[in-house]
């Protein structure tokens, strides 16, 4: 039997954030964060596995779509600066992010875009400014070794 006491791990809810190759004031960390902070998903399939007369056939994917979704304070100019970088241009290119516990590697996403504001509410009882990331996140990548 498996020993039922292996040490669980902490999340540390400070550590998770954002940071860009190239727009540095773009970071994100804590301080600049509500209580939702930031979250990472994907969309698509990692691999295909296509049926055929008598079996099926594998087809890895060499990516699949990375969603961020940032909830940052508007109540600091950093909400400002990503309404001024979506008026100004959306595309980031690489960005990397950081989880909530080291012993998970940080995820490095290409081709990164600005996507959208979620709905925002001026009504004095919200203080996040959530704003949308998405980029490719390279996955299977023994494919590009193939001969």
């Amino acid at each position: 039997m498996a020993n039922p006491q292996v040490v669980q791990g902490t999340l540390n809810r400070l550590l998770a954030s954002v940071v860009y190759s190239d727009f540095a004031a773009l970071n994100i960390t804590s301080p600049y964060l509500a209580k939702e902070a930031i979250s990472l998903g994907f969309e698509g399939d990692t691999s295909l596995l296509l049926g055929t007369l008598t079996g099926a056939i594998t087809s890895p994917a060499p990516y699949i779509f990375a969603n961020v979704t940032m909830h940052l304070l508007r109540t600091q100019a950093l909400g400002d600066a990503y309404k001024a970088q979506i008026e100004t241009n959306t595309t980031l290119g690489s960005v990397t992010i950081y989880p909530d516990t080291t012993a998970l590697a940080p995820f490095q996403l290409n081709t990164c875009v600005l996507s959208s504001i979620q709905e925002v509410a001026f009504d004095g009882t919200q203080a996040g400014l959530i704003v949308r990331l998405r980029g490719v996140y390279s996955i299977n990548s023994t494919m590009f070794n193939a001969a």
